[in-house]
């Protein structure tokens, strides 16, 4: 089908990483649905959290991107607005001129908070900044971490606290042939830190992290890993639970952990890497200088809610744990987006299916997906079935007229527009040479690539490889 016959049906789609690749590909790959698809990024580059979120000793999962390349990007129908900040660059009411809907699949780009005294000391951080420092995120490449302490706490046990605590514990010698920003690079080398504590809330069968992150905990070179046997036995509840699910991928993560329990410490190996459970942080301590160097843990037990899961509750037993670096990775938090309804309590934007809501009422052509649809869950290819569920619901809309209409949905109407305002943009072709670029200031030091790590730099570098004009 076309837009009312009138050409093709134009649809924005604002953020790059998989959420947004996913619904361009849904939406692309549909049997009879004339579609374009226009992709908003306010960086340079595409790929979002697959660029700087996935750890640069995680090269295999970036592969991902080969595919959002051959199925979406080399489409005819897909164009890549790079260094377009919709909100800014571009207005929501740009965008209802020249399309039939806009979809925002623009993540969760804050963390939550732990809500403690001391948490706002110095050497007290969100983990999401951490990671988007040692991936050369641009926003974060000025960031300052004190890899001069021996004693490091990172709070949680998903992925991400996994992530962090296992570039904390690499060799030098292993980080210096991924993709990890130079600067941070050059950080970690001069790193002292000797210990890591990875502080979970409940017990080890509610951990988040998954079993290929865990494993490799205990494959590092250099350091040891470590859980307490008493922290690792599983309570009654949790017992029961077990035994009922019958879950071989969770018995697995359990035999998992249950190995750190044995051994000898390995003196040879530089850190230590501690992995704790029933344990949450109550209070950072602070010493004369107004930083971090030590934190409050209390003692957690599980009981059962009424719909049957499991829930921390504190008990009386306390103890003092010496830190002087503190990262907590307890959840992402999206963030408020112009001209849209937010609930700030769950921070994602109200909807139904994907479709934008007020209240009980469709903000007709207005769509999400990601993360800002449905809360900071899942892995890269979760984004998949849920970006699913929002392009069937566009198309729908438009096969029953549900939907902007657009001044001037001609393609050529969104550069001249971009013209007009003299901003300029970085089409997948200018990508594609900067990742060349990259690859190939790489290739000279046995590394994937050498990420450009800030805007300027990287626009520098596209008009120099362009030659005079």
């Amino acid at each position: 089908m076309t837009a009312g016959g009138r050409g093709p049906f134009r649809v924005a789609v604002i953020g790059s990483g998989p959420a947004g690749f996913y619904v361009a590909e849904h939406l692309l790959s549909r049997e009879g649905f004339d579609v374009t698809v226009d992709m908003f990024e306010r960086l340079p580059t595409p790929f979002g959290l697959v660029r700087f979120g996935v750890a640069p000793d995680h090269e295999k999962i970036k592969n991902v991107t080969r595919t959002f390349e051959k199925k979406t990007a080399s489409n005819p129908g897909y164009r890549f607005f790079g260094n377009v900040d919709v909100g800014i660059d571009v207005t929501l009411d740009d965008l209802r001129r020249h399309y039939h809907a806009v979809c925002f699949a623009s993540g969760a780009q804050t963390d939550r908070q732990m809500g403690i005294p001391g948490e706002d000391l110095a050497r007290s951080h969100p983990a999401t900044e951490f990671v988007a420092w040692y991936n050369g995120h641009p926003d974060f490449r000025d960031c300052q971490f004190d890899l001069s302490v021996e004693r490091v706490a990172v709070v949680g046990v998903g992925n991400v606290a996994v992530d962090v605590a296992r570039i904390l514990c690499r060799t030098p010698e292993e980080l210096a042939s991924t993709d990890i920003a130079d600067y941070a690079l050059e950080a970690l080398t001069r790193s002292n830190v000797k210990e890591v504590h990875m502080l979970g809330r409940r017990g080890p069968a509610q951990a988040a992290f998954t079993n290929p992150e865990v494993r490799e905990l205990g494959q590092m070179p250099g350091a040891n890993v470590t859980v307490l046997p008493a922290e690792a036995q599983l309570d009654p509840l949790s017992r029961e639970a077990v035994e009922t699910a019958d879950d071989r991928s969770l018995r697995k993560k359990l035999e998992i952990i249950e190995s750190f329990t044995t051994g000898t410490l390995d003196p040879s190996k530089p850190r230590n890497l501690t992995i704790r459970f029933l344990v949450s942080p109550t209070e950072l301590i602070g010493d004369t200088t107004g930083g971090v160097c030590g934190m409050t843990l209390v003692k957690n037990e599980l009981y059962q809610t009424g719909n049957g899961s499991l829930r921390p509750r504190a008990t009386e037993r306390t103890e003092q744990l010496p830190v002087d670096l503190v990262f907590r990775s307890v959840g992402y938090h999206g963030l408020p987006i112009s001209g849209l309804p937010f609930d700030e309590r769950s921070g994602v934007v109200p909807n139904d299916h994907g479709r934008v809501m007020d209240g009980d009422t469709h903000l007709t052509g207005l769509y999400v997906s990601g993360w800002i649809k449905r809360g900071p869950t899942g892995v890269i290819g979760t984004n998949k079935p849920d970006a699913l569920e929002t392009v069937a619901c566009i198309v729908a809309d438009a096969e029953t007229g549900v939907m902007l209409q657009p001044e001037s949905p001609d393609r050529d109407a969104v550069t001249r527009m971009l013209a007009e305002k003299e901003h300029s943009f970085v089409s997948y072709e200018d990508w594609k040479l900067l990742d060349k670029l990259e690859c190939d200031r790489g290739a000279g030091q046995n590394r994937p690539r050498v990420k450009f790590t800030t805007v300027a730099e990287a626009l520098e570098a596209l008009k120099a490889a362009a030659g005079p004009s």
